[in-house]
């Protein structure tokens, strides 16, 4: 667990920041609290309960962290939950982590149970300059979840370059893959879990950025606003990624009726080519005493010659008239 406090009146960083003295910053409305849970322990996890004495509702969402995206907002605070990607996240594998905050007048509280990077790249920005806090705890947040929903967009890129490369290989497979058909599926599963979490993130940025608390200072709302459209592209880009994927189905099923039609052609082409040389093989291979022919010396080779001369006869009539796919030079 880590606390940044912030004085309004010296407008600087306070140092030795701990637990104990933490209800002695609070009760100060000229410094501004800032206390990041990471992985907190059952005793730091009271202080949600004896220091902030939040509701014990959001006190359990907060620590069960298996929630989908929302906000609440309560008397004097209010209780938000976000998604953010787990590094390990792809377009065969979205995974994300869960992020819960409490914001007040005077503090903000974020609780996750993982590493955060997003939570990582703003404390470094307070510690380099204390320029989040200048602006309120409000824009702190903004500041946090500017960066979550950044971590969205190369995750949103990898899906584009994943359904280009899916297509690539269907159009150049000359037999029908089973493991593409179980990409395919993967993709979508991901792409609507993405849709299902932006989707309601996106509900959650809007009431932010539309005046809907008045925690959110009117100053800081274009910022909000700002995070929003970042988001809202998102969302729009997996909605139309989720229509490629459906086409990529398509697009598979098409190509394996197209190879399964050219083996049945072939097929065909060999049978037709068979059965003259059966019919000509079937009449020459009875066991008749009296045959035309049967007692010729060089007859053998001229059933061959005359069978081989109607085989490249038809295999020619067959490719002239495209029925055999010509070499593509």
């Amino acid at each position: 667990m880590e606390i940044f406090a912030y004085n309004k009146k010296e407008k600087k960083l306070l140092s030795d920041c701990t637990l104990k003295n933490l209800p002695e910053l609070l009760s100060s409305q000229d410094n501004l609290i800032w206390v990041d849970m990471e992985s907190p322990t059952p005793e730091e996890e009271k202080i949600l309960s004896e220091v902030f004495n939040f509701h014990p509702l959001a006190i359990e969402d907060a620590i069960e962290t298996r929630n989908h995206p929302k906000i609440e907002s309560f008397e004097d605070y209010l209780f938000f939950i976000v998604h953010g990607i787990k590094s390990e996240t792809s377009p065969l594998n979205f995974v994300t982590k869960e992020l819960d905050g409490f914001l007040g007048k005077n503090f903000l509280v974020t609780y996750h149970k993982e590493k955060s990077r997003s939570i990582d790249k703003v404390k470094h920005q307070v510690r380099n300059s204390s320029n989040p806090f200048k602006k309120g705890l409000d824009y702190l947040l903004h500041q946090i979840l500017d960066q979550i929903v950044d971590s969205y967009i190369p995750v949103i890129e990898d899906f584009e370059r994943t359904i280009n490369n899916i297509e690539d290989r269907i159009l150049k497979a000359e037999i029908p893959d089973e493991d593409i058909l179980e990409e395919i599926m993967k993709v979508k599963r991901n792409i609507a879990r993405l849709i299902r979490i932006g989707s309601k993130q996106e509900k959650l940025l809007y009431r932010l950025s539309h005046g809907d608390f008045p925690l959110i200072q009117k100053s800081n709302l274009p910022f909000y606003r700002d995070v929003y459209d970042h988001l809202l592209r998102v969302v729009v880009l997996a909605e139309n990624y989720r229509d490629l994927v459906n086409n990529l189905f398509s697009l598979h099923f098409n190509a394996v009726t197209v190879k399964t039609n050219e083996a049945i052609k072939i097929m065909t082409v060999i049978s037709t080519i068979m059965l003259p040389l059966s019919v000509i093989a079937g009449i020459y291979g009875m066991n008749f005493e009296n045959m035309p022919e049967l007692k010729t010396e060089y007859g053998y080779f001229v059933t061959l010659g005359f069978m081989f001369l109607v085989g490249v006869s038809l295999l020619t009539y067959f490719w002239r008239k495209g029925w055999i796919l010509r070499s593509k030079k």
